[in-house]
């Protein structure tokens, strides 16, 4: 199982409405096959400069791979991704 998260900002203001077609164009990722407990959440702590949270699974490494060069997500990625988000950090893990 791998975990794929990425913590984010956006350069959008908070509240508005481009923040909002954003988080609705992200949440159209989860309709990717293989992608597994996709979530979108809001960052609460104070401990860091993220606004929100994106986290989903995969069974395997050919799931995520699969992900990775799907059209939906490449498309996502050129077409607000890269033009949207301000920072992030991404986070992809394995369970020891």
């Amino acid at each position: 199982m791998i975990r794929h998260a990425a913590l984010f900002r956006l350069t959008h203001p908070k509240g508005s409405e481009a923040e909002t077609r954003f988080l609705e164009a992200l949440a159209t990722l989860s309709d990717i096959p293989g992608v597994l407990d996709f979530a979108i959440s809001r960052e609460i702590s104070p401990k860091n400069a993220f606004d929100f949270a994106v986290s989903m699974s995969f069974a395997d490494q050919s799931a995520y791979d699969a992900y990775n060069v799907h059209p939906l997500h490449v498309t996502f990625v050129q077409d607000k991704w890269l033009l949207e988000v301000a920072e992030f950090m991404e986070h992809d893990t394995v369970a020891l």
